[in-house]
């Protein structure tokens, strides 16, 4: 799985915009974040599929980067996510954005992206 990054405008429609090009390629946005700040917003999204999504914008014209998308599942306990956390910074590895996808009794079940997958996938384990 992907990550995508794009910088839009911050302001009414743009996320619409983009919404309408990867739902009219057929594109399930599966988790995303926005966040505004000084007229631009940073949107982050996972779709489930990354060579159509490449497609629509590269079409547009919108400047984006990708990234590998880690998953890793905790126990639905406190500490947890402070746990892995502190074990991927001990292991100098930078994490650059988290989703938590889902949860439940059994579980978090979140998503990952940084600065050194192959380094985090040994301390997420």
């Amino acid at each position: 799985m992907k990550e995508f990054s794009v910088t839009l405008t911050n302001k009414p429609g743009q996320l619409a915009i983009l919404a309408g090009r990867l739902a009219d390629a057929g594109i399930h946005i599966e988790s995303l974040a926005a966040i505004g700040r000084d007229g631009e917003s940073l949107v982050r999204f996972m779709p489930d599929d990354a060579v159509a999504t490449r497609h629509v914008l590269n079409s547009a014209g919108v400047h984006f980067e990708e990234r590998p998308i880690l998953d890793t599942f905790l126990p639905n306990e406190p500490g947890a996510l402070a746990a892995v956390t502190q074990r991927l910074a001990d292991a100098g590895v930078n994490i650059d954005s988290m989703y938590l996808l889902h949860s439940n009794a059994e579980g978090l079940h979140f998503a990952v992206t940084v600065d050194d997958p192959d380094l985090a996938k040994e301390n997420l384990d």
